[in-house]
């Protein structure tokens, strides 16, 4: 079992910068694989971005060269470091974890781009 907890969600104004975190616990092994996905008012979750455990990453089109992925091994956190923020960011951002066959979510952390 894998525990995600996120944070780092919250209001910013079109154009600027945010972080949302996400803590990992449980049984956590070398070959996962963590995400993080969104998903908006009236549509489907969304893939973002991933990381392997190695550091190699994979990113949507959609943000690609505006979102960073990131993660800490030692302490079992990954990030998302989100520039150049837009209204249509605006959505619930869900870490997720994938590990030997199972997807692991976290409860998802708000944010919100203003105009």
């Amino acid at each position: 079992q894998v525990q995600l907890v996120e944070s780092g969600g919250g209001l910013v104004q079109a154009g600027g910068s945010l972080r949302v975190s996400c803590l990992a616990s449980g049984r956590i092994f070398i070959t996962n694989v963590m995400g993080w996905y969104r998903q908006a008012p009236g549509k489907q979750r969304e893939w973002v971005a991933e990381i392997t455990y190695g550091g190699s990453t994979n990113y949507a089109e959609s943000i690609k060269g505006r979102f960073t992925i990131s993660r800490d091994n030692a302490k079992n956190t990954v990030y998302l470091q989100m520039n150049s923020l837009k209204p249509e960011d605006t959505a619930v951002y869900y870490c997720n974890c994938f590990q030997l066959g199972y997807n692991y979510w976290g409860q998802g952390t708000q944010v919100t781009v203003s105009s």
